[in-house]
């Protein structure tokens, strides 16, 4: 008996969690979480942005959160696209990420402070919510459209030839 393939309507999502350290160790394994998930997957998200954007948020939880628990990343691959949570344990939700601070334009010869801007500018939503255990915050993009080849157009002889 033959199955008919999986659509958008049918694709079942896949879920991955990983407990990260709270150290700057987490953003590169973050980030190779997130390549290798996308890759894998045949997802089409955009992978280079769901890699910047998930190192950003962890790298702000890993900055702006105190203690030693462990970070938790979540990714969940969709038929849209792709939502990533990173959840820490602190409940203050972030500044500036559902709209900008309206009193804090970032400073462009500033290392910090472009995070939230990246993940509010790149993302097709972002926000966060509470959790039991602190906050998740997170975002989603969207599928891009599958890459279709280039066939060049047969020429056209010019008249009088």
């Amino acid at each position: 008996m033959r199955h008919a393939p999986a659509t958008a309507e049918t694709a079942t999502p896949v879920c991955r969690r990983l407990a990260l350290p709270h150290s700057t160790a987490a953003v590169p394994l973050a980030r190779a979480l997130i390549r290798s998930l996308l890759a894998g997957s045949g997802a089409q998200a955009d992978r280079d942005t769901a890699e910047l954007l998930t190192a950003e948020l962890v790298a702000n939880a890993v900055e702006h959160t105190t203690g030693d628990a462990p970070i938790e990343l979540v990714v969940e691959l969709l038929p849209t696209g792709c939502q990533v949570e990173v959840h820490d344990p602190d409940p203050v939700p972030p500044g500036g990420l559902s709209l900008p601070a309206p009193d804090r334009e970032p400073d462009p010869w500033q290392e910090h402070g472009r995070g939230l801007l990246l993940i509010r500018a790149l993302s097709a939503a972002c926000g966060h919510r509470p959790t039991t255990q602190g906050k998740a915050v997170w975002f989603t993009l969207p599928t891009t459209p599958a890459a279709v080849p280039v066939i060049p157009s047969p020429r056209t002889p010019p008249a009088g030839s």
